[in-house]
């Protein structure tokens, strides 16, 4: 805004402004009061958020991938690091995990047999370990191509127990300290989680009150 003129006695002398160049002023004035509020309030719906990419969570289940299990001495079951889709429209992440089996419930003349475990599931936030787990684990379909007939059917029966297992205790990312020192210095938390095309976006809201 430019600098008002001093003040001098010859102003007395000139002629007072028109009403209209006095509006004109007025409306130029809260045109710049009204920008300057733009620029340094923030928007009311801007909320911080954390996002976590697919990279990040494959990383942190190879880290806990594979797991082995054993079903009665009969079948060995070694469950690998899944592939991991987005579905943005159910909220929920599917994972085509590989499963390789061994034992003497194989056909025989087989050393083992191959297949997969296809599972979608939600996600929720822990806050006593900061960290993102699975939850709402459904089965899609568990497919082990190679097993006696007596033995596939019995994994069926099987299927949600190693679903929950291989996933229902394993952290998917976990939030470091100062990922979280923003938003707690705010006096927000973690929130809803939403999964999106890009990732994970974690949003924040206001910690209750005591």
């Amino acid at each position: 805004m430019p600098t008002p003129p001093r003040l001098s006695a010859s102003i007395s002398r000139s002629p007072p402004p028109s009403r209209r160049a006095f509006c004109r002023t007025l409306g130029i004035l809260s045109g710049a009061v009204g920008l300057g509020a733009l620029l340094v309030a923030p928007p009311a719906q801007a909320q911080p958020a954390y996002t976590i990419t697919t990279p990040q969570i494959e990383e942190a289940l190879a880290e806990k991938l594979p797991r082995r299990y054993r079903l009665g001495g009969l079948l060995n079951l070694e469950v690998q690091v899944p592939a991991l889709r987005l579905l943005p429209a159910q909220n929920r992440i599917n994972a085509v995990l590989p499963v390789l089996a061994s034992g003497l419930a194989v056909s025989e003349g087989a050393r083992d047999a191959a297949g997969s475990l296809d599972v979608d599931f939600a996600l929720r936030y822990e806050p006593s370990d900061r960290t993102l787990r699975a939850q709402q684990i459904h089965v899609n379909a568990l497919r082990i191509d190679g097993l006696r007939s007596a033995a596939a059917e019995m994994l069926n029966g099987y299927a949600q127990q190693l679903a929950t297992q291989s996933l229902g205790e394993v952290v998917l990312h976990t939030l470091r300290p100062q990922d979280l020192a923003l938003a707690d210095g705010l006096g927000m938390q973690p929130g809803p989680i939403t999964v999106t095309e890009r990732g994970l976006r974690v949003e924040f809201v206001r910690k209750p009150v005591p």
